[in-house]
């Protein structure tokens, strides 16, 4: 019998090996028009990509510190399970000076500078294109991760019971990531297996990320997670809810 998932690289493992081909991931930005989605095994070979470029050609290692400078995102959830695999900390906002690492949106560049180790900035445009001009100082995220390896294997095994996530000035384990994303279940309206949340919270909270991430994969569900929601009107949510057969909200 298999022990149960302690870490949410394993959580997302043990996702792929029960039913690879359900939706997890299913992205909007409503500044844009874009839509994505993402299947179990879809979004799993991008976090095996993106860890393999973490732990291969940024070095990283376990106990590292990588600051997430990225809003709500389906790449962003890609960057927090790529950093579980690996074993280093995402330290969502956190100070780039600080950092041991760095990965940056557009629009946190030049702070993301203050970081005097790897560098990597992601443009977020549709369909996870490159930047037209790359910029300075920085590796693309997009040139870089398309040649890694599809599967990923840690050079040292992962210790769930070592810090994996901060947020909002919180540490926590990634054996209490996973123990906290499944007892927010009941209170996102998320019932078991198959249940679809629409999350509009940003990611710069536990609860934006239990909404947006981490609850949907710990309970067997999906989340169809939506950026710049403000600019979509009532009756266009209303929409989305409907066709996407979402059975929570989140906002």
């Amino acid at each position: 019998m298999n022990a149960a998932p302690r870490t949410p690289a394993a959580l997302l493992g043990s996702a792929l090996a029960a039913d690879p081909g359900r939706p997890l991931v299913t992205f909007y930005d409503d500044a844009t028009g874009e839509r994505v989605e993402l299947s179990v095994a879809t979004f799993s070979n991008w976090v095996s990509k993106t860890a393999n470029l973490l732990q291969g050609d940024l070095g990283a290692e376990p106990g590292d510190r990588v600051a997430v400078l990225l809003p709500a995102h389906w790449q962003t959830a890609v960057w927090l399970l790529a950093c579980s695999s690996v074993g280093v900390v995402a330290d969502v906002g956190g100070d780039p000076a600080g950092a041991d690492l760095v990965v940056s949106g557009p629009d946190t560049l030049d702070a993301a500078l203050a970081c005097s180790g790897e560098r990597v900035a992601l443009a977020l445009r549709p369909l996870g294109g490159r930047f037209p001009q790359p910029p300075a100082g920085f590796a693309d995220y997009a040139v870089e991760v398309p040649s890694q390896g599809d599967r990923f294997a840690p050079f040292s095994p992962v210790d769930p019971d070592e810090i994996a996530l901060v947020v909002a000035g919180a540490e926590w384990t990634g054996a209490e990531v996973v123990e906290k994303a499944a007892a927010e279940a009941a209170g996102l309206g998320l019932t078991g297996p198959g249940s679809r949340l629409l999350s509009g919270l940003g990611y710069d909270t536990w609860r934006g990320l239990a909404a947006g991430l981490y609850t949907p994969l710990a309970t067997g569900g999906s989340v169809v997670l939506c950026r710049n929601l403000d600019q979509l009107s009532e009756d266009g949510l209303a929409r989305r809810v409907e066709s996407e057969r979402v059975s929570a909200t989140a906002r």
